[in-house]
């Protein structure tokens, strides 16, 4: 370690991966080093987005996540404690290079300009089923077929709000902080009833470090579900395996998709804004709530108010848990091995393939890649960048995995089934042993 300019220490590679500790964590963007260890309880997208790639190169991540960099370069400023040693050999070197060419070129071409027709069609488009949803009981009666339609209508409307509201979650469609978290507020909280601020929390780690266990939520999953090849057989020599996860594709079934919003995420989204004292959060959310039950239960009294609501977020949570993890639990999970953005987006995701159906369907999602990629980028724009991905993934040797709608499907099932499997053969291993 020697002075570099002004003073400042030069840092290699190697020194810099020291400092991946709670209390002690360095990041390098743009081969400066910044200091983060206390910044990072500040920072406005959460302690653990950041702190994951503590002791890390994480200039992709940043460049990802941030619309303004100005705004964001006087946060960096007194964190700066020195720059990466010239001459550091940087393996991916040509890889980086090509990917940060790639988004200047998306950059040229208009790609990260929302169309405002688009998201305010797709917000009427919400809304006037939310209005169909409650006058097809209030016109046509409670029966069966009137009950049916209205409560299909209303979990269409949450499954659709549900992609309506990542996008401003991801500050994708006015590109300013305080309006996309206002629109945000709106679209998650008062529309679906769930907090924002848990979505950022948890999605937030999941675009930063997917696929990554022990730091993306969504493969924290091993209280039920073995995921990928590594933790079945962590998991099976731990003796600490909590289901009989041999069976786990037949199980999923059950407690996988008719289960994760009515029952995990409810709890989970309660106990967030209860811990943290979130009470602009708790007030949107109970003002869903309160125009829910208001609406609804003069109509179908409270008894069936609530069978009515347990339906639509059964029904919700089935589309949500398919389209979901169609794009991510087949694919590679692993611990972190400080991948470069691009070799850990393409290994953690995969696409579907584009029709107006699957466009709709998963909210754009079918084009994963691109949107975990560039995650600002509109998402009526990814199918544009979408060859050029495809171009830079042949020019490294990537794998550039795209799928029908339905084989993205069957492939989370098999997924499990193997997962199982290994876990199956490791614990009978272990016990051998």
């Amino acid at each position: 370690m020697g002075k570099g300019g002004k003073g400042l220490n030069t840092y290699s590679y190697q020194e810099v991966s020291k400092h991946d500790k709670w209390d002690d964590r360095w990041i390098i963007i743009n081969n400066e080093v910044y200091n983060i260890t206390n910044w990072a309880r500040r920072h406005p997208g959460g302690s653990k987005v950041i702190g994951h790639y503590a002791g890390q190169d994480a200039t992709d991540a940043f460049r990802a996540f941030h619309n303004d960099l100005d705004q964001v370069q006087k946060y960096l400023l007194p964190l700066h404690i020195g720059s990466v040693q010239k001459g550091e050999v940087n393996t991916n070197f040509s890889l980086e290079k090509d990917f940060r060419n790639l988004r200047e070129t998306a950059e040229n071409m208009g790609l990260f300009k929302p169309s405002y027709t688009f998201f305010f069609v797709h917000l009427a488009h919400i809304i006037a089923m939310e209005v169909m949803a409650y006058l097809t009981l209030y016109y046509f009666g409670t029966g069966w077929i009137p009950f049916l339609v209205s409560v299909c209508l209303y979990a269409t409307v949450q499954a659709q709000c549900g992609w309506l509201q990542h996008d401003f979650g991801h500050l994708s469609v006015f590109k300013n902080t305080t309006l996309d978290h206002m629109v945000h507020f709106f679209t998650m909280g008062f529309t679906k009833g769930a907090s924002p601020s848990w979505w950022n929390h948890m999605h937030y780690q999941h675009h930063a470090k997917p696929n990554v266990m022990g730091k993306d939520p969504d493969v924290r999953v091993d209280q039920l579900f073995v995921v990928g090849e590594k933790m079945p057989i962590e998991v099976a020599k731990s003796n600490k395996s909590a289901m009989p996860y041999n069976q786990q594709h037949k199980y999923f079934f059950f407690i996988g998709p008719p289960l994760l919003f009515p029952v995990y995420f409810q709890f989970m989204l309660f106990r967030h804004i209860f811990t943290r004292r979130l009470w602009k959060d708790f007030i949107v959310v109970m003002a869903f709530y309160v125009k829910f039950f208001y609406l609804y239960t003069s109509m179908l009294g409270l008894g069936w108010c609530l069978v009515y609501y347990e339906i639509m977020r059964v029904l919700e949570s089935h589309w949500f848990t398919w389209v979901s993890q169609s794009n991510h639990i087949p694919m590679d999970i692993d611990r972190d091995t400080a991948e470069p953005w691009i070799r850990l987006q393409m290994k953690a995701t995969c696409d579907i393939e584009k029709s107006f159906f699957n466009d709709w369907f998963t909210g754009h999602l079918n084009f994963q890649i691109e949107h975990h990629l560039f995650p600002t980028m509109p998402r009526h724009n990814l199918y544009k960048i979408q060859p050029l991905v495809q171009s830079l993934c042949k020019k490294h040797g990537i794998p550039y995995q795209m799928k029908t709608l339905s084989q993205s499907f069957i492939d989370i099932v098999k997924s499990l089934k193997h997962s199982g499997e290994l876990w199956e053969a490791a614990l009978h291993a272990h016990h051998v042993s």
